[in-house]
């Protein structure tokens, strides 16, 4: 383990945006400027944010692997920590240790239908797997992102969907379970949209994240498609606080989340999936 993946390095807050009234975006930069040049992170990975004198969090990376130097992360504010992060400002600084874990499956997208399926903010771990597909359009088939809500107020990054919807071979389908009434998308659970995806599943991939009923709710309906359980991989939530399996909050029966995922394939974990206890 290096250093850096131990002692929080200092970040400056470059940029925040308000993406709803309660989501937000930092972007930050490394303040030394070694750290700065040598950091690099896969796609699924997270960093450890740490602000001072409050504590520290594992927030998903959701900037652009080819370009690592400016680091993105989208926050909600649920508890004492994101409260303090909610209220940063540019040029303010924080802690920073990563990246952690284990990113997706990257190498397998090649020559195969891509399938991204994920519900609430689960949307942030995949949007790097997003930006690496779609800047290698002649290496992959179709395109198909899911995007689930619990309510439409809550879908961020309106622009960003409409962008992605104007690639060609790329479809988008969104769904809230409560649809305000400006809501164009679908209005129910995001599985239910299974049935309009135009992709081949018998040479597909999936990669997921979100609530986990939903992830494993969508699982099934995937096997019966006939897409393979090893094309299908989850990106797990557990409460992480060291990062490095050491702490075992994240413990996952013999593995830990931190660790070994947070990216996981199917039948890596399905005898644990929805498992109590785990």
């Amino acid at each position: 383990m290096t250093f850096e993946r131990r002692i929080p390095m200092q970040a400056e807050v470059v940029n925040r945006v308000e993406e709803s009234p309660t989501i937000f975006t930092l972007s930050l930069r490394l303040v030394d400027e070694q750290q700065h040049n040598n950091y690099r992170f896969a796609p699924g990975q997270f960093n450890m944010l740490y602000q001072y004198g409050v504590g520290e969090i594992p927030i998903s990376i959701v900037g652009d692997p080819s370009e690592p130097y400016l680091l993105q992360h989208t926050i909600r504010t649920v508890g004492r920590v994101t409260r303090g992060f909610a209220k940063l400002k540019v040029g303010d600084r924080i802690g920073l240790r990563g990246p952690f874990g284990r990113g997706w499956p990257l190498d397998a997208v090649q020559g195969r239908d891509v399938l991204i399926v994920t519900g609430g903010l689960g949307c942030a771990p995949v949007v790097p797997v997003i930006n690496h597909v779609l800047h290698r359009r002649g290496q992959v088939g179709r395109i198909a992102i899911l995007q689930g809500v619990k309510h439409s107020e809550d879908f961020i990054w309106r622009e960003r969907y409409e962008q992605w919807d104007a690639e060609p071979d790329t479809q988008i389908l969104l769904a809230a379970d409560v649809s305000g009434p400006n809501w164009k998308g679908f209005t129910g659970r995001v599985t239910a949209l299974f049935d309009k995806l135009d992709i081949d599943f018998a040479n597909s991939i999936t990669m997921m994240c979100g609530p986990e009923l939903m992830m494993i709710s969508a699982a099934r309906l995937l096997l019966e498609r006939g897409v393979s359980p090893a094309m299908i991989w989850f990106s797990m939530e557990r409460n992480m606080q060291c990062a490095v399996g050491h702490c075992g909050h994240c413990q996952y029966a013999e593995k830990f989340i931190c660790r070994d995922g947070p990216v996981f394939p199917y039948h890596e974990i399905r005898h644990l999936l929805g498992v109590r206890g785990f």
